[in-house]
């Protein structure tokens, strides 16, 4: 894939080369939105939303990254559901995790395992899931940026607007709730995929 022939050319309307770029880039911003909204609907509204945002202003892309440029807009369309979500009516967390039969992407990493260790691996990611829903958005954010998505601590601070600082107070945060969390919960797994203080800290 030819990136900066086919941004030139979405840039100047062309929509079959941004398609082309939408599917290079869907699974990655879905699987960002996902671990940051918590469930399969808002993940999949605010990834349309973000490419939609995308689309439409692709004259402002001016040659940096276009996946940082992208998940910056799809990070913005989370933020703005997490606030509008403040005021709503607090939802029960069983609302918050889908624990269908559905097909999601886990990251998990080897599709060759028995359906024993693919059930065991998928509530472990539930689990995380579920301590990453309970953190607060800033942290949430920093958290999956940091931790799932592998992005510095400058990507992090120029997609939120937050200093460094920031980004680092909300991260060591962030990771002491999480290893509490998870040693909270370790009586719930499996013995094998139970995580020692050791391993989190």
């Amino acid at each position: 894939m030819n990136e900066p022939a086919l941004i030139e050319s979405a840039r100047k309307g062309d929509l079959d080369a941004f398609n082309t770029l939408v599917v290079a880039y869907q699974h990655q911003v879905y699987n960002l939105a996902y671990r940051i909204m918590g469930d399969e609907a808002s993940a999949s509204d605010a990834t349309q939303e973000a490419f939609i945002s995308a689309y439409k202003h692709m004259e402002s892309f001016r040659g940096d990254s276009f996946k940082s440029w992208i998940f910056r807009i799809v990070t913005n369309a989370c933020y703005d559901e997490l606030r509008r979500r403040k005021r709503r009516p607090a939802t029960s967390l069983d609302g918050m995790v889908d624990d269908s039969d559905s097909e999601i992407e886990y990251d998990v990493p080897d599709d060759s395992n028995g359906p024993e260790i693919r059930t065991e691996q998928r509530e472990m990611a539930l689990t995380i899931q579920t301590g990453i829903n309970l953190l607060p958005e800033d942290q949430r954010v920093a958290l999956v940026l940091s931790d799932i998505q592998g992005m510095s601590y400058e990507e992090i601070a120029v997609m939120t607007g937050a200093n460094l600082g920031t980004v680092k107070s909300r991260l060591s945060r962030a990771r002491a709730k999480m290893r509490d969390y998870l040693l909270e919960q370790g009586e719930l797994l499996p013995g094998h995929l139970r995580l020692k203080a050791e391993q989190i800290s």
